[in-house]
């Protein structure tokens, strides 16, 4: 591996969402000059709160914010699942997937992590509001065209854009469609209560092929979600998800109901589940996708912030040993594998939990009876030490 450190890069991230913002602070420590730009008028997060498992924590490490992450968010000690009516299935201690991997996983806010890593960026890099209307190749790097009229050559364009980027296409050669999942997600927050979940437990119930999640996220309040399976397009009425859901979680058990009796709908996302099938490549030329640019995954293994924090990390390392072009090759090829499984595992995991087979979805809920923890934690532990060189 060579040990030389190029010049420094005047870098382009299109997206300031986690996978952009945590680029732009591991770019900036190796020296380069990055400028974040996002669509939106105003950064705010999608969805309540994110796990943030140990792989994802070691990035954060790397950076020097694993003290400002930990402090502000939920300490979760054990996992327990139980059936809809409440009998408890498996309950077990997550300290031994803590102790194999050596770092803890980090329920936390999205607008705390957002805070922390926009701190860090320096919010003086970031400009708001202005759309990437396209990209065009240039010899030694790329010219990006903005919906204010304003172009900008760069030595390197990242496109951290989201699940919907606008330069997916462009990288890939073709036109990529996302595939629903098959499921909707409400999630939210809720003040934490020992009638809904015990304190430090991520709280799970099962069946019917849908599912509840209680997961504490520090400043004393629980990150909830209730997984439905349902066709696409199903009709999005925020004044009807309390009586929705009470129809679709009739009889579940009570910890469930006083759920939805306490929920605020001014404050529930409702997300229709989609992922997409790995892509080949993440690099055309001086333009790279990162995070759910690259690799938007069903959320059902908990790694898309994750996966996207390690991008980051491996490409900013990549790029601080390797010349621009060499260095974009070590990226691709230290993280379309490694994400492309993690997103088949997930989809996988995703049709278990969500009944695409029946037969199966039935024989994980047997196996949960019999679950002593050590399954789970191995598939955690598996996921979290898989990163390879970039991340030792």
């Amino acid at each position: 591996m060579s040990t030389s450190t190029p010049h420094p890069l005047d870098i382009v991230i299109i997206g300031a969402g986690i996978g952009g913002l945590s680029a732009g602070i591991a770019l900036q420590r190796s020296g380069h000059r990055v400028r974040l730009f996002d669509r939106v008028p105003q950064l705010t997060p999608a969805g309540a709160a994110i796990s943030i498992w140990p792989n994802g924590v070691n990035v954060l490490e790397k950076l020097g914010l694993g003290a400002a992450i930990k402090a502000v968010s939920g300490g979760m000690d054990a996992m327990s699942y139980s059936t809809l009516t409440g009998e408890l299935l498996t309950r077990f201690s997550l300290e031994p997937l803590y102790q194999a991997v050596e770092q803890r996983a980090c329920p936390i806010a999205r607008t705390a992590l957002q805070s922390i890593l926009l701190q860090a960026c320096g919010p003086e890099h970031v400009t708001l509001g202005v759309t990437c209307e396209g990209v065009e190749a240039l010899a030694d790097g790329v010219r990006v065209s903005f919906s204010d009229g304003q172009q900008i050559d760069a030595d390197l364009v990242v496109a951290a854009d989201g699940t919907h980027s606008r330069l997916r296409n462009y990288v890939v050669g073709r036109e990529v469609q996302r595939e629903y999942c098959g499921y909707v997600n409400w999630n939210g927050r809720i003040d934490a209560a020992d009638d809904l979940a015990p304190s430090g437990e991520w709280t799970q119930f099962v069946g019917e092929h849908k599912r509840v999640s209680l997961m504490p996220m520090g400043n004393g309040q629980l990150y909830f979600f209730f997984d439905v399976p349902l066709p696409a397009g199903t009709p999005n009425q925020r004044e009807a998800y309390r009586d929705e859901l009470g129809a679709h979680f009739s009889g579940w058990a009570a910890p469930v109901q006083r759920l939805i009796e306490r929920l605020d709908t001014a404050i529930v996302s409702r997300v229709e589940i989609h992922d997409m099938p790995p892509v080949p490549s993440f690099v055309k030329g001086r333009v790279v996708l990162l995070g759910d640019s690259a690799h938007p995954m069903a959320p059902d293994l908990g790694q898309g912030g994750c996966q996207a924090l390690e991008d980051a990390w491996v490409l900013a390392r990549c790029l601080a040993l390797h010349a621009p072009d060499a260095a974009l090759v070590e990226y691709n090829a230290a993280r379309a594998d490694r994400t492309a499984q993690i997103m088949l595992r997930a989809r996988e995991r995703c049709d278990v939990t969500h009944g695409r087979d029946a037969t199966k979805t039935q024989a994980w809920y047997e196996e949960l009876a019999q679950e002593t923890g050590e399954r789970v934690i191995a598939g955690l532990a598996k996921t979290a030490a898989g990163g390879g060189e970039w991340l030792a």
